[in-house]
Parts: structure tokens; sequence; C-alpha cells
């Protein structure tokens, strides 16, 4: 038999929790142990929230879903050319009218 400390506080708020769903502060860390060695580590992400700047000089980052968002392949001139060159329109109809003459 193992002792394991756990923080009071967090015992008294799982203990309902536990409680409702029939299990007990030793079967629910058992659970946990047994999905430890079923999943060959922790059975869930454990990350910081929020991004994580990646300091490249270009504002890329990883997002709170853990996806990279690279903008150092972004070539940012012809990006701004583009948008000088793009139209806009005051209204549906003057979009509908240069569509249809493309």
């Amino acid at each position: 038999m193992s002792t394991v400390r756990i923080n009071d506080d967090i015992k008294k708020e799982v203990t309902p929790i536990l409680d409702d769903l029939g299990l007990s502060l030793s079967e629910a860390i058992n659970i946990f142990l047994h999905q430890i060695k079923i999943n060959n580590g922790i059975p869930f992400h454990i990350k910081r929230k929020g991004i994580i700047e990646l300091n490249d000089g270009y504002g890329s980052y990883i997002c709170e879903h853990g996806h990279l968002h690279d903008y150092s392949k972004m070539n940012f001139k012809e990006l701004e050319e583009e948008a000088k060159n793009n139209k806009s329109y005051h209204n549906v109809e003057e979009l509908m009218k240069d569509l249809e003459e493309e």
C-alpha cells in the first residue's frame, strides 16, 4: 500500500463529484494510473494556456489550440501590393457588375 499526499482543498472539491460518479478517491487515482499505463503517458495534454510567441521577427506564434501560425514564410510586400490594388465596392450591385464583366 502506498501513501499519496493530496491537497485538502482539491480533495474537498472533487470528492462530491466522485461520489456522484460512484467512485472513491482511491478508485479515481487507480483509474488515472491505469490510463497512464494504457496511454504510455499522461492521458491528456498538459500545456500552458495562451499563445507562445516564436520571436522570429515576423509575429509567428503557436495559439492556445497548439496550431502554428508561421508568418515567416509570408511575403508581406506582395500582400501589401495586392491590398493596394484591390478594388473596393460601395454596394453589392457594384461588386456583381464587376464580377459579370470578368
